[in-house]
This record gives C-alpha cells, structure tokens and sequence, in this order.
C-alpha cells in the first residue's frame, strides 16, 4: 500500500515556474514507477510525465516535453516535477500516481497506476 500527497501548486503567471512534489509512505518506494497525470476543468485526465523505479527512465508527454522535469529521491520517498515556461494551458489539478515496478519501464497510461493523490491546483494566469 501506498499513500500519495502532492504539494507545490499555486497560482503564477505565464512563463514562470513552478515545481510539484508528490511524497509518498511506505517503505518500498524505491519499487515503484511514478508519474503526473494533471486534469483541466471539465476535460479528462491526462498524462504528463513519467520516471522508472531507479529514475535511469523518463517519459514525457509532448505537451510538456522540454519544459518539465520528472525526477525522484528514493532515500526522501519524493517523486518532483519541475515546469518550467508555464501557460495558461497548463492550469489543471495535478495528480501524483505510484505502481509497483517490475521492470524499468516507465507508464504513461492511468490505468497502469493502482496508487493515486488527492491532487494540486496549479492555474497559470495570463
């Protein structure tokens, strides 16, 4: 079992940055691929990065790509995501989602993950 709490959102304006944090319990995290998924009002949940177990693998999604950073720190039990030139189009809840790992895949799929939080707002104004 695996408790998620994300932190870190806010409200900032367009083209500054911002960095998540998703801390988990349990002490087994070093087990786990990670990943960020955020929802906009209205609209479905959707993926925005990914990291293996080990952190040796990330995946991002095009949206996103070459403005966030996915990284962990097993000994903290911490899964971050950094972005960077933020837009009004980056303004959803974002969510923190944990799997047991049996590989050094990453998952880019909300049905790949069993574990999930409760969220962080993030509303980028313009």
């Amino acid at each position: 079992q695996v408790q998620l709490v994300e932190s870190g959102g806010g409200l900032v304006q367009a083209g500054d940055s911002l960095r998540l944090s998703c801390a988990a319990s349990g002490r087994t995290f070093s087990s786990y691929a990670m990943g960020w998924f955020r929802q906009p009002t209205g609209k479905e949940r959707e993926f925005v990065a990914a990291i293996s177990w080990s952190g040796g693998n990330t995946a991002y999604a095009d949206s996103v790509k070459g403005r966030a950073t996915i990284s962990r720190d097993n000994a903290k039990n911490t899964v971050y995501l950094q972005m960077n030139s933020l837009k009004p189009e980056d303004t959803a809840v974002y969510y923190c989602a944990a799997r047991f790992a049996v590989s050094r895949l990453t998952y880019a799929e909300r049905n790949d993950y069993n574990y999930w939080g409760q969220g962080t707002q993030v509303t980028v104004s313009s």
